[in-house]
């Protein structure tokens, strides 16, 4: 980690005033009404509505509580009436105190457990719809981000997601319908001041709290920055753990982790060190309007207008807006910290993928027994932002049933030519077709279905092979399965395994050899029997002798589709139908093995060179 990184980190404050800015709490609460109604949640509206009665029940009765109390307490010290008469009634006051602040303090629970699925559902609903929204952007996105960093901000914006909905419905709306009815039961059973010095020493402690809370704010997006930090690093370096131990590098990834560790530790000090004065300021308010209303119930019980009883309610309910405004301090806090964390889960599902089906998408035409699909390059342009050169004017048509290959010097363009025929980026100009159909006007399923890729590199999941290889029809039965990874000469290794096609592969397959995960790529395609295959230097990993039975697989596989190869070694593509040499994005070359020879072109002199070096 340089020092310039660490400062970007330490800067935190001063981002953290600009994020709060762009927070829109309005708007927030826009998209978290509409999380909770999309929640699919099991009952949500008599959930929603009984959770909101008993909220304000518990709020009502716990202003009410005190006075009955109160009242109990005027009653024996009045002393009038035989002791068993007195007795009575002052246990029947007390059964009603203790009764109603047992309902108080229940309905709370009663709440919780009535609202949690929706609350849950909400959360749930937040995560699933920003992981699919992730998925469903461009290849360039992310490349561009950290997957530690990015799993954060879903984690995060989902938690945000049922802490806003509680502390909002159920805590700051409550407590200050609380402080109104608190306001209004001290001025009519005891005397304007009273619900004066209540709402002034409740206001102060509010402002308070917010002017803090504030000034928090930047230390709190400080120390989620430093965490994104310290997590993105421990992510990528596990992820990419080979890389570092082939490089000896096990020590400088524990020194920027440990430097992100610091960066985050000196974030953590100055948000607890606020945190600290906050509660203190919060204290001294606190403990002021106490001693403000007790010197004025006990001048007034003095007076003889008020009785001990009455005193004590006084207290008591100022007592019980004390117990959330603990809360609210709390609230207030997370509630802005649950806003930056809901803002950038929105930031990331505000981002339009570059590559989205349209409204008036269609499905591919079925192909004709026994062919593959048409695919069409016509006029194709693109070039990425980070380079000098790229695809200009590219037109080939690729018949259906032929194999095509793509070979050049790296940098030509041939990856770019794959992921547009993936439809994983779109061209800058002209169109790329199958079957006659702009690929942008197709269904994304539609065109998953009839386009499958071996890539150079196999990404597998954690899983079993028998999985990772239905992966591509999950549908598929286990004959099916068993037949694509016979096909793809995988029998032999699946046989020699202690669990079969039960056996766990490993993070990214990690625990395969290069030409076992290639393998197993190729099984997967085989098995989604695709009308267009694509092949990424599918066999670059391969022995020669697994490479020429692969080879072999690969020739009864084209049969009957389309194949686009891009190969590097020309042996490998010596047998295409028409083989495209690409320089510097443009086609120079193009035709059959033999015909490319004979011309003496770029094409002969590659494969001289390749067959000397050999």
């Amino acid at each position: 980690m340089t020092h310039a990184h660490v400062a970007r980190i330490e800067s935190g404050p001063k981002e953290a005033a600009e994020a709060a800015r762009k927070v829109k709490p309005l708007t927030a609460m826009g998209d978290l009404l509409g999380l909770v109604l999309r929640s699919r949640a099991p009952g949500l509206r008599w959930r929603l509505t009984a959770a909101l009665g008993l909220t304000l029940a518990g709020k009502v009765l716990g202003v009410l509580a005190p006075l009955l109390l109160g009242a109990a307490v005027n009653h024996l010290a009045k002393d009038r009436g035989p002791g068993a008469a007195l007795g009575l009634g002052f246990a029947g006051l007390i059964i009603g105190w203790a009764l109603i602040r047992f309902i108080a303090g229940a309905a709370p629970q009663a709440r919780d457990a009535i609202f949690t699925p929706v609350a849950q559902a909400a959360q749930s609903r937040a995560a699933v719809e920003t992981f699919a929204h992730a998925l469903s952007m461009s290849i360039d996105y992310h490349q561009t981000k950290r997957t530690g960093a990015l799993s954060r901000t879903i984690d995060r914006g989902a938690r945000s997601v049922d802490f806003l909905i509680r502390s909002l419905i159920f805590n700051l709306g409550p407590t200050f319908i609380e402080l109104i009815i608190a306001a209004g039961v001290l001025a009519k059973a005891y005397d304007w001041r009273f619900a004066a010095t209540a709402v002034i020493t409740i206001l102060i402690y509010g402002a308070m709290t917010f002017a803090i809370s504030d000034w928090r704010i930047g230390h709190r997006r400080a120390l989620n920055e430093a965490d994104s930090e310290a997590a993105g690093r421990a992510v990528d370096a596990l992820i990419n753990y080979e890389t570092v131990k082939a490089f000896g590098a096990e020590d400088r990834a524990v020194a920027g982790y440990e430097w992100a560790m610091e960066v985050y530790n000196r974030a953590q000090i100055k948000a607890t060190n606020s945190l600290n004065l906050l509660n203190a300021a919060q204290s001294a308010i606190m403990s002021l309007g106490l001693a403000i209303m007790a010197l004025m119930a006990g001048v007034e019980a003095e007076a003889g207008r008020m009785g001990p009883g009455d005193v004590t309610a006084s207290i008591l309910i100022l007592l019980g807006l004390y117990g959330p405004l603990n809360i609210l301090g709390f609230a207030y806090r997370e509630i802005r910290q649950s806003f930056i964390d809901m803002e950038a889960m929105l930031d990331l599902r505000r981002q339009l993928p570059e590559i989205a089906e349209t409204a008036n998408a269609v499905d591919l035409p079925p192909a004709r027994e026994g062919q593959g699909g048409e695919v069409t390059f016509d006029q194709v342009s693109f070039r990425h932002g980070a380079r000098s050169d790229g695809l200009m004017d590219v037109s080939f048509t690729a018949a259906p049933g032929t194999t095509v290959a793509l070979v050049g010097p790296s940098g030509a363009g041939k990856t770019t030519l794959v992921r547009l025929a993936l439809r994983m980026i779109d061209p800058q100009a002209g169109a790329v077709r199958i079957d006659g159909v702009d690929l942008r006007d197709l269904k994304s399923a539609s065109l998953r279905r009839a386009v499958a890729l071996v890539p150079q590199d196999v990404a597998l999941f954690n899983d079993t092979l028998q999985s990772n290889i239905a992966f591509g029809r999950p549908d598929a039965s286990q004959a099916e399965v068993m037949a694509a990874a016979e096909a793809a000469e995988l029998t032999a290794f699946i046989d020699s395994l202690p669990d079969g096609m039960a056996t766990k592969v490993g993070e990214r397959g990690l625990k395969l050899s290069g030409g076992e995960r290639q393998r197993v790529g190729l099984a997967r395609a085989l098995l989604a029997d695709p009308r267009v295959l694509i092949l990424d230097e599918a066999t670059s990993a391969l022995d020669s002798r697994t490479e020429a039975a692969i080879q072999a697989t690969l020739r009864k596989a084209r049969r009957g589709r389309t194949t686009l190869v891009v190969a590097h070694r020309l042996s490998t593509v010596a047998d295409a139908d028409e083989i495209l040499v690409l320089r510097r994005g443009r086609i120079v070359e193009r035709g059959s093995h033999d015909a490319l020879l004979a011309s003496g072109g770029e094409y002969a002199a590659l494969w001289r060179k390749q067959t000397r070096d050999s």
